[in-house]
């Protein structure tokens, strides 16, 4: 799969922007034309300063300064605590890194290639709710629960939305309404998420991004001897970048309420140089 449908050279031998390049002036101007009622919903999770089963005790700090009047924060966002957006450096499939960059091209000062900062002028395109308890009439999926080519586009005859090039699709699993009801638990090789199966479906559709509460992959991956299958294709196949940990609870209750699955989205990391990814609030505005 990895030989037949990656990305690679797609956009020339030296590209860095991966599937970013399906965002076209058109698609942001059709995602501009969404906007109705003005509604805007945050898709990020406050960052959680305690300690949990899902939440490490490096993920976030926040101290204060003697006059407390400034502040400094401190992030380790890689997991599952924070919302964030991973780099193209971020996986690496055989020793490459996306577009047949060498792993050797990072070091200890960043990503010499794929960084981060390919993504400063944000991005700004139509984003889908992919409701996946509300499909099935249930709060929230159970860990290790996978997701199906037929179960997306079940959603999209239900939501009446058709998934198309540019498209940012954000996975809701139940993550957040779970940990409300039942409390934290692992969420590290224990969660609901897409099955590789739907790889070639995202690929034949140029989805631009995918994000989900989770970390996308089902896991168990239920794929032999590889981790997370889905995070390996889309950043070093395909070159599309990944949401972490997204909060979609709100998303989907003002979704639910309009009737309405299809948003205009915006997004802007932080463009540190030669960084793996960074944390964000990604806002949809109806």
């Amino acid at each position: 799969m990895f030989r037949e449908l990656s990305n690679w050279g797609r956009w020339g031998a030296d590209d860095e922007r991966g599937t970013l390049n399906l965002i076209t002036p058109a698609k942001t101007r059709q995602a501009a034309s969404l906007v109705r009622s003005g509604i805007t919903v945050s898709l990020s999770h406050n960052p959680m300063p305690e300690e949990a089963l899902d939440n490490p005790a490096t993920a976030f700090e926040h101290i204060m300064g003697r006059n407390l009047r400034s502040d400094t924060y401190r992030f380790t966002y890689h997991g599952y605590g924070v919302t964030h957006i991973d780099a193209l450096c971020h996986f690496a499939h055989n020793g490459r890194l996306y577009n047949d960059v060498p792993t050797s091209a990072s070091n200890s000062q960043g990503c010499g290639r794929n960084g981060i900062h390919n993504l400063k002028s944000g991005i700004v395109t139509r984003g889908i709710l992919l409701d996946f308890p509300r499909l099935k009439g249930m709060p929230y999926l159970e860990p290790t629960t996978p997701i199906y080519i037929e179960d997306i586009e079940a959603w999209e005859r239900q939501a009446g939305v058709t998934v198309s090039s540019g498209d940012v699709i954000f996975v809701r699993t139940g993550r957040w309404a779970r940990r409300e009801a039942l409390g934290p638990w692992a969420v590290s090789g224990n969660s609901a998420g897409l099955h590789a199966s739907v790889l070639p479906w995202i690929k034949e559709r140029d989805v631009a991004f995918v994000g989900s509460d989770a970390a996308t992959d089902v896991m168990p991956s239920l794929v032999e001897g590889i981790t997370q299958p889905v995070h390996t294709f889309l950043i070093a196949g395909l070159g599309s970048n990944i949401f972490d940990n997204l909060d979609l609870e709100a998303l989907a209750e003002t979704a639910a309420r309009l009737n309405r699955w299809e948003f205009m989205l915006t997004a802007g990391p932080i463009p540190v140089t030669g960084g793996t990814g960074s944390p964000l609030n990604p806002i949809a505005v109806f």
